[in-house]
């Protein structure tokens, strides 16, 4: 098939790419083209998405069988694409958001549960609804917290931070809290498994590692994927409502359980999440945190001396 990835060359476009290749599509890429295709001969088109007649320019004429949208994060973001191609695609693959969720007092998460119209990831769930009653062929991906070499988000890098220089991990609360990760080669695996399946088509699926983690026990997984023991790293809890942290982040998830069920994905994809939580550390922390040479790099560690402070 003929697969339109936009983006390609960050995160979730790069690993999709390639497994996209390595099953034998042509892909073609649509981003600014500030950085080279992952896969050397996939083409490229080069444009902002942002400008929806600068899309429909660069787009209009090509054909196209699967549309991949991994980074629309408004609808102004995805309606254009989904006007170039009404009509034209046999499926458009939607990459969404398991934050889309209300909190709910029943976990994990369900694809078919209540979703909080005021989160920050409320243009995702505006776009989801809009697909649903475009007529297009549609599937939307709702990961949780995405892990792995390349990640771009101060995930697992956080955690290793502190583990690598030996310093306190700070956890929010009790560190008790449920939480979810999926390794990004399970992720993409999920998505190139929604191409040619009819059963997938106007379907929502959540997409993460099966299993869930408590604050603390990831602490103590990214220091057993460090090769440490996890009893010689030192957590402290703290109440962050006793703390003023503006806009910046003192730790990098939601203080709140958050997982999801991935049965539905698991059963209609015939898919399974290949990485348990340590190995999927283990590759991020020497394909990427230590490759990158973070471990040695400065790092900015003025809210956790914030937090420190308060306990003498």
């Amino acid at each position: 098939m003929r697969v339109l990835v936009m983006g390609g060359t960050r995160f979730i476009g790069v690993y999709l790419t390639k497994v996209l290749v390595a099953q034998g599509h042509e892909v073609v890429l649509f981003n600014r083209g500030n950085k080279p295709a992952p896969v050397e001969g996939v083409t490229q088109i080069h444009g902002d998405r942002k400008d929806a007649a600068q899309l429909k320019e660069k787009l209009s004429g090509e054909s196209f069988d699967v549309v991949f949208d991994n980074n629309g994060r408004e609808l102004s973001d995805t309606q254009p694409l989904v006007e170039i191609f009404q009509g034209k695609v046999q499926h458009f693959v939607y990459v969404s958001s398991a934050g889309v969720y209300l909190k709910s007092d029943q976990m994990p998460h369900r694809e078919g549960d209540a979703v909080d119209p005021k989160s920050r990831h409320k243009g995702k769930h505006q776009t989801e609804a809009y697909l649903a009653a475009s007529g297009i062929p549609w599937t939307s991906i709702r990961p949780t917290y995405i892990y792995g070499p390349q990640n771009y988000n101060d995930l697992e890098a956080w955690f290793f931070d502190r583990i690598v220089r030996e310093r306190p991990i700070l956890i929010p609360g009790n560190g008790k809290h449920l939480t979810q990760l999926g390794h990004i080669q399970d992720l993409v695996k999920a998505m190139a498994a929604v191409v040619g399946n009819e059963k997938a088509v106007g379907q929502i699926y959540n997409i993460s590692g099966d299993r869930y983690v408590t604050f603390d026990g990831l602490a103590r997984a990214c220091a057993i994927a460090a090769g440490k023991s996890p009893e010689d790293i030192k957590i402290i809890h703290y109440d962050p409502s006793q703390f003023d942290f503006g806009k910046r982040k003192a730790f990098p998830m939601r203080v709140q359980h958050f997982f999801a069920s991935v049965n539905k994905a698991m059963q209609d994809l015939d898919w399974q999440p290949e990485y348990d939580l340590v190995a999927g550390l283990k590759d991020s922390l020497n394909h990427d945190y230590l490759a990158s040479g973070r471990d040695t790099a400065e790092i900015d560690f003025s809210l956790d001396q914030q937090i420190l402070e308060k306990f003498g």
